[in-house]
This record gives C-alpha cells, structure tokens and sequence, in this order.
C-alpha cells in the first residue's frame, strides 16, 4: 500500500483501525471518533455559507467532541471556544490551547445533571454577549449526521456481505445512529445495539443511577434531541464497574487501550454475539483510554472476569437495575418511550 501524505492531523486521524478481537467480533478502534462528526458538519456550514472562515464556533463538551471541534476549526481557518467538563484534563486542555481554542470548565460537580445544564447555561450566557458566535449544538443539530457516511462506507468494504450487528454507545445520537441509517440506506441487513449509562434520560434510565459514575459521552442526564430511538434494535445499559472490567479485559486480550463506552461496547457485543452468532458484530471504540487511565484501568486488580458478568433481561424500564440491563427496543420512536415503562398485564 502507498503511503498517503494528508495535508492536516484531522485527515490522517479519523479513520479507525480495524481489529478482530474474537471470531466474527470486529472492534472499529479510533483515536477520537468525533473527527467525522465535526469535520463534517463544519464544512458543511462553509459550504451553505451558514459560517465563514474566522467566525468563532462554540459548544460544550466531555472531552473528545472538544478536541474533534478544535481540530476541524484548525483545519478549516475558524476560531473554537470550548465550555468544557471537569473530565477534559491537563493534557487536553494544553493541546486545545495550543491549537487556538479557548477553553473554560464548569466548577466541579458529581452530578452529571448539574454539570451539563452548567455547560449548556454558560453557553447561552455566551452567546447573548457574542451573538455572532455559532453553536455547533452537537447535542441537538441532525448536521452531525453528516459525517459518519464515510464510516459507513468503511463498515461496509470492511464485512461486504451478508448481516451485520453493530454495538456503540448511543451518545448524541449522531454516531452510531447515523452509521447505521447510512448502512440501511445502502441496503444492509444492519441491527443497531445502542449502549447507554444509568442515569441516563436518552432511552428512560434516569431513576436508576450508577453508584459509581455514569460513563461520560454515551448518554445524559439531559435530553440528546438528535437521537432518533427508531433506528435502535436492542440497548444495553452498563455500570462503571462492568465497563471498567470489560475495559480491562478488551485490552488484555487484545492489546486495544480504549475509553469506557468501548469495554461498554465490547460487553455488549461479546453478548449479542452469543445470542446471535448468524451476524458479524462490529463494535465502536470512540477514543483511547487515556483519560480513564487513572479513574478505571488503575483499578485494573478489581475487575471482574468476562465470564462473571451477566445481563439481566428486562421487558421494561421498570425493571432496569445496575450493574447491567438489556432490552429489546425494536425501533421503537421517542414518542413510544413511555410504553416501555409498562409491563404488560397478559403476564398473569
């Protein structure tokens, strides 16, 4: 194969690396997955002159849409102003500086609520005094759809025949929602397994909360109005502890260091797997794990084997519970989220 010579790191580094962690289990592993979301929609607002080169973008982040946003503005000649949670640590903050963003984080916060409806105050806050900044609304806005096309495209070279079932964090909803309606599109037999934190409100979760910590980037404790339930087969909802434990396995038998939404993914697939081996299974590592290196995989001694982890299988919301839940979704829309908090009353 020639080398190819990219003319910016965003280029170079958006495409995943394709690596079989076990027969018929494809791990998709990216070192900041949001490059095709941000490049994407970035460029397509140059193009329908919705921005021009120079304006300042703006939105909150966790930690890897803020280096995405931060290199797509890089790329692209525009200014990138950050408001940032407390896991966006030292050595991400200094290489957003240094790439011309600014950065500011919201005070420190256990709760996940409270720190994201910070984050998004304080973007308005902003934006009141700078009307002409643009909020990429990563949250909210179908254009981080745009993107992931390509990723599609890769899938789709990558497993070229027969059905496929793919694993990842459901997140804001462009990501691995958006894989999967372009795969459809293309004709493919696709199931779409999203995975979720407790405590998230995206698919119901919000009474049920982690003990530990819910797993920052996959869900929220506020609502993601760019996800669209209907494209989801089945949800998974996995613990910290879990995720963490399947982290640490994904790496040991694999050597794949990835954050904790991929052991999450990992966990999940490794399952859906064994229920249904007739599918390829192809699962999404959204970054590294660097910045759990210390919060997860230094507790690496405490994680429990693969073998002792067990979904429960639930039929509704009522009955989810930690460490770790399942339930057929069968593309079910936002406007049937209730319904699933009913048990259906045949079971007597």
């Amino acid at each position: 194969m020639s080398p190819v010579l990219y003319d910016h790191l965003a280029e170079a580094i958006k495409d995943p690396d394709a690596i079989r962690v076990r027969d018929d289990l494809i791990c998709l592993r990216f070192e900041t997955m949001k490059v095709y979301s941000a490049l994407g929609a970035v460029r397509h607002l140059l193009d329908t002159g919705v921005v021009s080169p120079g304006d300042t973008l703006i939105d909150s982040s966790s930690g890897i849409y803020a280096h995405a946003l931060a290199l797509a503005c890089h790329r692209y000649g525009m200014k990138c102003h950050i408001v940032g949670s407390t896991t966006v640590d030292r050595t991400l903050r200094i290489q957003l500086e240094i790439l011309g963003a600014t950065v500011e984080q919201v005070p420190s916060s256990n709760n996940l609520q409270l720190d994201q409806n910070l984050r998004v105050r304080r973007i308005n806050e902003i934006l009141r005094a700078n009307p002409s900044y643009h909020w990429m609304r990563q949250y909210h806005d179908d254009i981080h759809y745009l993107g992931y096309s390509a990723v599609a495209r890769l899938i789709d070279e990558l497993v070229p025949t027969g059905p496929l079932c793919l694993v990842g964090g459901v997140g804001t909803g462009a990501s691995t929602g958006a894989i999967a309606q372009y795969l459809r599109n293309s004709g493919r037999d696709v199931n779409l397994v999203g995975v979720q934190p407790f405590g998230s409100v995206t698919f119901g979760a919000e009474k049920t909360c982690d003990p530990d910590m819910i797993i920052a980037g996959i869900g929220s404790s506020i609502e993601f109005q760019n996800v669209r339930h209907d494209l989801y087969d089945r949800l998974h909802w996995v613990s910290f502890e879990y995720a963490m434990s399947a982290a640490v396995d994904l790496l040991r038998s694999s050597g794949v260091f990835a954050g904790l939404s991929a052991g999450a993914a990992y966990l999940s697939a490794m399952y859906e797997h064994a229920c249904d081996s007739s599918r390829r299974h192809v699962f999404i590592a959204a970054d590294t794990g660097n910045r759990y290196a210390e919060s997860a995989f230094a507790r690496h001694a405490e994680a429990f084997s693969l073998d002792a982890m067990r979904p429960r299988e639930i039929s509704s919301l009522e009955e989810l519970a930690v460490p770790w839940s399942a339930m057929s979704w069968d593309r079910r829309d936002a406007s049937r989220l209730a319904d699933a908090y009913a048990v259906e009353e045949v079971r007597s």
